[in-house]
């Protein structure tokens, strides 16, 4: 499933960004380029992580941005931005931001759970934190 929802062209490297917020509009630009989402999904991760704090954070650098399932959203679809230099998202160091875009609540479940599979080996999760992004395609499509 991942194969199908992260292909190379939704991921991105870039060396820094100056804000959460901009790293979260940046990894969001293949979604919005390909018509997956609209201009209001990413406003309202934005918004999300603003009124809740940071959320989305679910490991050391690693953070799964989204936001109310459907809303801006015209299909399920992932994408990646890896940065080299961390940046803050609310006190926690963010090296990669994966976009989820759900169009309803459980069309992305199984993305979520292969997702978790590779980030609970641990030496996966070093290679998704640390390598390039081929290696991170590679390990997130098999």
């Amino acid at each position: 499933m991942l194969a199908e929802l992260l292909p190379k062209s939704h991921i991105q490297e870039i060396k820094s960004v100056a804000s959460w917020e901009k790293a979260i509009e940046l990894a969001s630009e293949p979604l919005l380029k390909f018509g997956f989402i609209e201009e209001t999904y990413v406003k309202n991760m934005i918004k999300s992580v603003e009124q809740n704090g940071p959320y989305i954070v679910l490991m050391d650098y690693f953070a799964l941005p989204h936001a109310e399932a459907g809303n801006g959203v015209n299909r399920l679809g992932m994408a990646l931005l890896k940065l080299t230099e961390p940046v803050d998202l609310k006190g926690n160091p963010v090296t990669v931001l994966l976009v989820l875009a759900a169009e309803d609540a459980d069309s992305h479940i199984g993305a979520l759970r292969e997702i978790s599979q590779v980030l609970a080996d641990e030496d996966n999760y070093q290679q998704f934190i640390n390598g390039s992004i081929d290696d991170i395609h590679q390990l997130l499509t098999g």
